[in-house]
C-alpha cells in the first residue's frame, strides 16, 4: 500500500514557476483586452515570461510555464478547449520546439531576441499549421501569411526587447533568499 506524503515540497524554483505562469496569465488577461485589425492577432507579450524562464532556468522550467500560462488563461478566459485554445496550444508547442532548437545555437550569435523571433515564427507556424488542417482546411489560409508574419516579427522583436530589458534589470536587483513556508 502506498502511503502518501503529509505534506509535499516546494522548492525554490517551484515558487519562481508559480510566480511566471501567473505573470504570464495576468498578461494574456490583458492582452485579450487590447482591439486587434485581424482576429486573433495580438502582440504575444506574455512569451516575456517563457523567455525570461528559459533564460534564468532552462527549456524544462519554459515550458512548464508556457503551458501553466496557455491552460491557465484558457480557463480564465473560458475558452478551454475551444479552437482559440487549441490554435495557442499548438503555437506554444511549436513555439516550444523552436526555442528548444535555438537553445542549442551559439550564444555569441543567438540571444534573447533571436530566440523571442524564433518563437513568435515558430508560433505562427504551429497556429497556422493546424488552421490549415482543421479549421480552414483550404490552401487559402496561407493568403494570411504575410500580414500575419509581419505581426509576429514585430511582435517577436518587441517581447524580446521587453524581455532583454527586464533581464538586465532583474540581474541588477538584489535577489532576498526566499523564506521557508510552515
Amino acid at each position: 500500500m502506498t502511503r502518501w506524503p503529509s505534506s509535499l515540497r516546494v522548492s525554490a524554483q517551484d515558487h519562481t514557476l508559480a510566480r511566471l505562469a501567473a505573470l504570464g496569465i495576468v498578461i494574456a488577461l490583458l492582452e485579450s483586452a487590447i482591439p486587434s485589425p485581424l482576429p486573433g492577432v495580438k502582440p504575444g507579450l506574455a512569451n516575456l515570461v517563457t523567455l525570461i524562464a528559459l533564460q534564468q532556468l532552462g527549456w524544462r522550467a519554459a515550458c512548464w510555464v508556457s503551458l501553466l500560462r496557455i491552460i491557465g488563461s484558457g480557463l480564465l478566459l473560458g475558452s478551454l478547449f475551444s479552437p482559440g485554445f487549441w490554435l495557442s496550444l499548438s503555437g506554444g508547442l511549436a513555439s516550444l520546439l523552436s526555442l528548444a532548437l535555438a537553445s542549442r545555437l551559439p550564444v555569441r550569435f543567438f540571444g534573447v531576441l533571436s530566440h523571442s523571433l524564433l518563437a513568435a515564427m515558430g508560433h505562427l507556424a504551429g497556429q497556422l499549421l493546424l488552421a490549415r488542417l482543421w479549421l480552414m482546411p483550404h490552401d487559402g489560409v496561407w493568403l494570411l501569411l504575410p500580414p500575419l508574419m509581419l505581426s509576429s516579427l514585430l511582435g517577436g522583436v518587441a517581447t524580446g526587447l521587453l524581455t532583454l530589458n527586464l533581464l538586465q534589470r532583474l540581474a541588477s536587483c538584489p535577489h532576498p533568499t526566499p523564506s521557508p513556508l510552515p
